[in-house]
């Protein structure tokens, strides 16, 4: 992962990409002294990374408003309270249609910060075109006592597969126990579409090795197994973004990965705001 980020911070400032943060010394990583300025800082560097993965995507956003360990809840419709930078996005529901953020520039994610946001939570298409998915995800989440070869054995399997229905398959880490094995694909299919090919692909491999996967949600027949979860390409489902920041200790960063990083265990806080920028 390189890239070349002329951006630097001003550390003494308390407004970042033209937002004034209120309270930006308040803790929201306290065990690794990471600020409310510190995760704007953190989306300053590396904003040229995250900003292709979101732009024009609606979000569902997961706020804590006193850190990590405090307080946390989703939010997917959009109020006035956020920063004006914030886009909103008119996407279908049920019975109609609802307001959704979107954030499409640095200024837009220093303001979710401002509003307490911690983890974004793209679709997985883009506006105008919310019902025409772009990008296909399985979710490898592996039981507690699945170990780390053995992940990486299955990951490896359905990149594979990919490969041979000429797919190409993107990795990342998803700041906790699993990985996430990402398609581009053309805006041909609809969500109904997109889940079944996906559902399709998980339950082959659970049929083909029961003893090592399992596509079916019950966590009662996870144990030694991998969960492939195809439920994220449903129409509204979401995943964490790429480069996205994680409620959980250490600010573990959900981080694009080559195939060739697999060597060794690089899942939880490995990848994290203090890491993964070039400060």
């Amino acid at each position: 992962m390189k890239a070349s980020l002329s951006t630097r911070v001003d550390e003494s400032s308390d407004v970042v990409a033209g937002v004034k943060l209120s309270h930006a010394d308040k803790q929201f990583f306290p065990e690794a002294k990471l600020t409310k300025l510190s995760l704007a800082r953190y989306y300053e560097l590396v904003a040229e990374w995250i900003l292709p993965h979101i732009q024009k995507r609606p979000l569902s956003l997961f706020r804590c408003p006193d850190g990590w360990k405090g307080q946390c809840f989703y939010q997917k419709h959009a109020d006035k309270s956020v920063h004006r930078s914030v886009a909103r996005v008119d996407v279908p529901e049920s019975g109609g249609s609802a307001t959704y953020f979107a954030a499409n520039s640095l200024q837009a994610l220093v303001g979710l910060v401002q509003w307490g946001v911690i983890e974004l939570h793209p679709w997985g298409s883009t506006m105008p075109a919310p019902r025409k998915p772009d990008r296909l995800i399985f979710d490898f989440d592996p039981a507690d006592n699945v170990s780390w070869p053995e992940l990486v054995d299955g990951v490896s399997q359905l990149g594979t597969l990919l490969q041979e229905l000429g797919l190409e398959g993107f990795l990342k880490t998803t700041g906790g126990k699993g990985l996430h094995i990402v398609v581009p694909v053309q805006r041909t299919l609809n969500w109904v579409q997109a889940k079944s090919f996906t559902k399709a692909v998980a339950d082959l491999f659970a049929r083909t090795f029961p003893k090592r996967f399992v596509s079916t949600v019950s966590k009662a027949k996870r144990d030694g197994k991998i969960f492939i979860d195809y439920l994220r390409n449903a129409e509204g489902s979401t995943a964490i973004a790429p480069y996205g920041i994680r409620a959980r200790e250490n600010a573990p960063v959900s981080t694009p990965i080559a195939w060739g990083e697999l060597k060794k265990d690089i899942r939880f806080d490995h990848f994290n705001v203090k890491t993964v920028p070039p400060w």
